[in-house]
C-alpha cells in the first residue's frame, strides 16, 4: 500500500530539487572538450549536452561556485519581490514573454516561500487557535448561563399565558440552562484542580477536545471503523493531530497549483493567445504572494499578543484593512498579465476569488482527512 504522506514528501522534494538553479559554469579548470560527452567546447557550456566547461575539483572552487550561486540568487530576489508585491502583472507578463534571467523562477520562489511559511508556523505550535484565559472563559460561561436563565423565565411566562408552542420553547431552554451549568461547573473545577496530567492548560481548546474525545462526545463517521478509530486516537492528542495536519499541508501544498490552473483557464477559455503555461505562472506567483501575506498576518498577530486594549485593537484593525490587499493584488495581476480592461479584470477578480475559496476549502478538507488518517 502506498504511503500517501511519504509520496507527498517525495513529490515536494522532487519539485524543490527541480527548481534549484543549474550550475553557472564559472568555477573550475577550463576544458577544451566536454568532460561528459567529449565534444569540443569553446564557451562556458557544452553545446551538445549543456555540461559546464569549467569543472572544479578543489574546495576553493566549490566555495566560489556556492558564493556565486547565493549572490546571483540574492540579486534576482531583490528584482522579483518588489514586483511580486507591487506590480505582479508586470512580473508575470515578463516571465511569460521570456525575460527570465533577471527574476527567480515562479516554481522556485513558490516552493521556498511555502517552506518558509510552514517553518515559521512550526515555532508557533498550535497557537493558531486563540484560546481565552480560563477566567475569561468562566466569565463568558456565567454570562451565558444568566442569559439562558432569563430566556427560560420568559418561556415560562409565555407558557403560563397560554402562548402556542411555549412548552417546546421552555423544554429547549431548560436543556440550554443545564448545559450552561455543566459548562460553568467544569471550568470552575478546571481552575481549582491544578495542572492536568496531559500537560494541557485547563480550559484550553486542547484540553476541551481531549476531554470530549475521552468522554465519547466526539463522533467520526467515515464508513470505515479502523479509520474512525485512528482519527479519534489522534484527536485525543490535539497537539499531535495539529502537527500531522500541518505536515500534510506542507507536503501537499504544491497540489494547489494543478487544482487552481483549470479555474484560471475557465476565465479565458474563449480568448486566444493564452496557454496553460501562462496560467500556471500566474497561479505560482499568486500563491507565492498569498504565502507572504499569510506570514505578514502571522507577524502582526504576534505583535498584537495578548495584551488587549487599544494596542491589540489597533493591530487587529491594520490586519483587517490589509485583507483588502488580496483582491487588490489579484486584480492588478489579472489586469497586467492578460492586458485586461478595468471591467474585465474586475469581474474576473470576483469570480476568481470564489474559485479560490472553493479550491482552498477542498484542499484543507482533504489535508485534514489525510493528516488524521495517515
Amino acid at each position: 500500500m502506498v504511503d500517501i504522506g511519504a509520496a507527498g514528501g517525495a513529490a515536494t522534494g522532487g519539485l524543490i530539487a527541480a527548481a534549484v538553479e543549474k550550475p553557472t559554469g564559472h568555477a573550475g579548470e577550463s576544458q577544451s572538450s566536454c568532460t561528459d560527452c567529449g565534444e569540443p567546447v569553446s564557451g562556458k557550456f557544452c553545446s551538445n549536452c549543456g555540461q559546464p566547461t569549467h569543472v572544479h575539483r578543489s574546495l576553493l572552487h566549490l566555495v566560489e561556485e556556492v558564493l556565486h550561486g547565493v549572490l546571483h540568487f540574492d540579486a534576482r530576489i531583490w528584482r522579483t519581490l518588489p514586483l511580486l508585491l507591487l506590480n505582479p502583472g508586470r512580473l508575470t507578463r515578463e516571465w511569460i514573454q521570456g525575460k527570465r534571467t533577471r527574476y527567480i523562477s515562479p516554481l522556485a520562489i513558490f516552493l521556498f516561500t511555502v517552506f518558509l511559511m510552514f517553518f515559521i508556523m512550526s515555532f508557533g505550535g498550535a497557537s493558531i487557535v486563540d484560546t481565552p484565559s480560563l477566567d475569561d472563559q468562566i466569565a463568558d460561561a456565567q454570562q451565558g448561563l444568566a442569559d439562558a436563565r432569563a430566556a427560560l423565565a420568559d418561556a415560562d411566562s409565555d407558557l403560563q399565558a397560554g402562548e402556542p408552542g411555549a412548552a417546546g420553547v421552555k423544554a429547549g431552554m431548560e436543556a440550554a440552562v443545564a448545559a450552561a451549568e455543566r459548562r460553568v461547573a467544569a471550568l470552575e473545577e478546571a481552575r481549582t484542580s491544578g495542572p492536568r496530567e496531559d500537560g494541557y492548560a485547563p480550559g484550553s481548546w486542547q484540553a476541551s477536545l481531549a476531554d470530549a474525545v475521552r468522554d465519547g462526545n466526539v463522533t467520526v463517521q467515515l464508513g470505515d471503523e479502523k479509520l474512525e478509530e485512528k482519527v479519534l486516537h489522534k484527536l485525543a492528542n490535539p497537539e499531535f493531530a495539529f502537527y500531522k495536519i500541518q505536515q500534510t499541508l506542507y507536503k501537499f501544498a504544491f497540489l494547489l497549483v494543478p487544482l487552481s490552473i483549470p479555474f484560471v483557464w475557465l476565465l479565458f477559455a474563449w480568448k486566444r493567445g493564452f496557454t496553460w503555461y501562462d496560467h500556471g505562472v500566474f497561479v505560482l506567483y499568486s500563491l507565492t504572494f498569498m504565502a507572504i501575506f499569510t506570514m505578514g498576518l502571522s507577524v502582526l498577530d504576534r505583535i498584537a499578543g495578548d495584551g488587549g486594549g487599544w494596542w491589540e485593537a489597533t493591530i487587529g484593525s491594520i490586519g483587517a484593512i490589509l485583507t483588502l490587499a488580496v483582491p487588490v493584488h489579484m486584480f492588478a495581476q489579472l489586469k497586467g498579465t492578460y492586458a485586461l480592461g478595468w471591467f474585465s479584470a474586475l469581474w474576473r477578480t470576483f469570480v476568481l476569488m470564489l474559485f479560490c475559496t472553493l479550491v482552498l476549502s477542498v484542499f484543507l478538507l482533504v489535508a485534514i482527512l489525510l493528516g488524521l488518517t495517515s
